[in-house]
């Protein structure tokens, strides 16, 4: 798969972490920046990587700022756009098989490398149910 992964300085060091796990477990990772911990806006990355992801140029993908919550709303802004916010591996599992997530949000200043990568994990391990679910996020589209 194809994932665009972003930050802000925040979420900088563990956006290298993550896609350093992504491209071991053979997904394509598309950098969206930033490149640097130079201070920049989160809304600027999570709208690049939710655009990328709403049209298609992305499979899926996967955000960082220093609590998650700033990426998260930003993200959601973007039509087609399913982030969620994923504190523990098993908020990724849910995220996936309830609500279709498509893209993941992580806090860099409270989740460590380890929940994050086992966040992924579930998360690429998990479907999407659809049943009930699919009635819900049918109504979480514009």
């Amino acid at each position: 798969m194809r994932i665009a992964v972003g930050s802000d300085h925040a979420g900088y060091e563990f956006k290298k972490t993550v896609s350093a796990w992504l491209e071991r477990n053979g997904h394509e990772v598309n950098d969206m920046g930033p490149y640097s911990e130079e201070s920049v806006d989160y809304p600027d990355y999570a709208r690049k990587v939710g655009e990328a992801v709403a049209k298609g140029e992305c499979d899926q993908g996967v955000l960082l700022c220093g609590t998650g919550i700033g990426v998260s709303i930003s993200a959601n802004k973007i039509p087609g756009i399913r982030a969620a916010l994923a504190c523990k591996p098993e908020f990724a599992t849910l995220a996936r098989q309830h609500n279709n997530a498509n893209v993941l949000c992580f806090s860099a200043r409270f989740t460590d490398a380890p929940t994050i990568e086992q966040s992924l994990e579930n998360w690429f391990a998990a479907e999407f149910e659809g049943g009930r679910h699919e009635r819900r996020v049918a109504k979480i589209e514009p």
